[in-house]
């Protein structure tokens, strides 16, 4: 379900412009508030409900993540380095989640990584996602095949 925004927590600061993946998140020039410009594109990643820092945003959450009815407040403090989940239902029954942020620094946690040099600017500016060329094979003029890989689907399973 698409993100929408509460106009009357929303002080425009832009946090979820900012953060957007989708880029679907927009200040209107007008009132100065945030608004989703595409709600059919949302990819639902919470990412524009935890940078908020006013609890401006909130998603409509599918049944079996919360029934109709719920609400969902994320709260991230990068000070305690916490993440917190709440849910209400609309019984009244609460649920709350403390989660840590996982946010490691560049190859820290992931040994492969360490050995890459991380992505500079160019590459953070361009629409590609990290090493996406290399390893879509985009960066030799053409998508590869099966058939060009030398490979063959087979029916069945193979263990």
């Amino acid at each position: 379900m698409p993100t929408f925004v509460y106009m009357t927590r929303c002080d425009g600061c832009g946090y979820c412009v900012d953060i957007c993946p989708s880029d679907i998140m927009h200040i209107d020039e007008t009132t100065r508030r945030a608004y989703n410009i595409e709600p059919n594109m949302c990819w639902e990643c919470y990412s524009c409900v935890k940078a908020c820092p006013h609890h401006a945003i909130d998603v409509r959450g599918y049944a079996d993540f919360a029934p109709l009815g719920h609400s969902v407040r994320v709260d991230r403090d990068e000070e305690r380095g916490t993440i917190a989940w709440r849910i209400k239902f609309r019984d009244g029954r609460e649920k709350n989640f403390l989660s840590p942020i996982t946010t490691k620094p560049w190859g820290k946690h992931i040994p492969q990584l360490a050995d890459v040099p991380g992505p500079d600017k160019s590459m953070r500016d361009s629409q590609l996602l990290f090493n996406e060329p290399k390893y879509i094979r985009m960066d030799e003029g053409d998508l590869h095949t099966l058939e060009a890989a030398g490979l063959k689907l087979k029916e069945g399973v193979y263990y």
